[in-house]
């Protein structure tokens, strides 16, 4: 079966991660733009991190046959440090049209302040203008509030419904997420969020429309093969191998080809793997040999 890992910080994951995605089955990934755990000390750290996410990490990802895709946007939680909110906006144009980019996010709330509002809304705006999908981060606090008040900051926008994925819900949010019209999307955590076992409650009580899942494997204590385990854990409960494909790899294909991007890049086979290419005079190799595929 394809999976398709629509949420994956791999910028924070090891080289051994994307050996064991492809190991396990995952063919493609999406990587959102995130924030570095730290505060940012001037806006140029951005555009060193937009490069790197949309040229070096999908080299990487291509060298153990996975297609990498990014999205771009100044995430919820850096949208409070005003110094550099306005630079990062007027940078993130030239990023927008790249190939590879498939949507505007995370964007969204943390802690759920004014600027944060601020910056979802102009980012709102960025999407239309650039015709492209919208990821929407919802806060890990106060979920059931702040997923409410991403859900009226995107009406107030007048994107178009089928356009927005509302990322990281639970049992409490996803019915007001799909009354809404949007993609529902849940982030599979070991210990916390979302775990597979819940995440297959859900889908035996909601079923498979507009349902996507997602590890959100970062920096932090996370897992990059959630999205396989509770492929396996949905299988083993019952749940039809039509309907499993439908979440992990027809949903955020469907989603994120409204870019009109994936179509284009995205086959259903896995990149050819040449290891003896070089990215800025870089391999991810420490010595071994090059695995080319004919």
């Amino acid at each position: 079966m394809k999976m398709f890992d629509p949420h994956i910080h791999m910028t924070s994951r090891t080289t051994d991660d994307y050996q064991a995605m492809a190991n396990a089955g995952v063919n493609a990934v999406i990587e959102p733009a995130f924030w570095m755990g730290q505060p940012r000390t001037n806006a140029g750290t951005y555009e060193d991190y937009f490069m790197s996410i949309v040229e070096w990490e999908r080299f990487r990802a291509k060298q153990f046959g996975i297609h990498h895709f990014a999205t771009i946007a100044l995430n919820p939680k850096e949208a409070n440090n005003l110094y550099l909110a306005d630079d990062v906006i007027k940078m993130m144009p030239r990023f927008l049209v790249k190939e590879s980019v498939v949507a505007v996010g995370e964007i969204g709330l943390d802690d759920q302040s004014d600027l944060e509002e601020k910056y979802f809304a102009i980012q709102c705006e960025m999407a239309k203008e650039y015709n492209l999908p919208i990821l929407v981060h919802t806060p890990h606090r106060d979920k059931k509030q702040g997923t409410q008040r991403c859900l009226d900051i995107v009406k107030e926008s007048k994107i178009n419904p089928e356009m927005v994925l509302i990322d990281h819900n639970n049992e409490q949010t996803i019915k007001g997420v799909r009354d809404r019209g949007h993609w529902a999307g849940h982030s599979i955590y070991p210990f916390t969020k979302m775990d597979s076992e819940r995440m297959c409650a859900i889908v035996k009580e909601f079923g498979s429309e507009k349902i996507i899942i997602n590890s959100a494997a970062d920096w932090g204590v996370s897992d990059p093969l959630m999205v396989p385990k509770t492929v396996k854990v949905m299988l083993n409960e019952g749940v039809s191998e039509g309907t499993v494909s439908e979440i992990v790899w027809d949903n955020p294909y469907n989603f994120f080809n409204q870019s009109g991007k994936l179509e284009k890049l995205l086959i259903n086979d896995r990149p050819s793997i040449n290891q003896s290419q070089l990215f800025e005079g870089n391999s991810v190799l420490r010595g071994q040999d090059p695995i080319i595929q004919e």
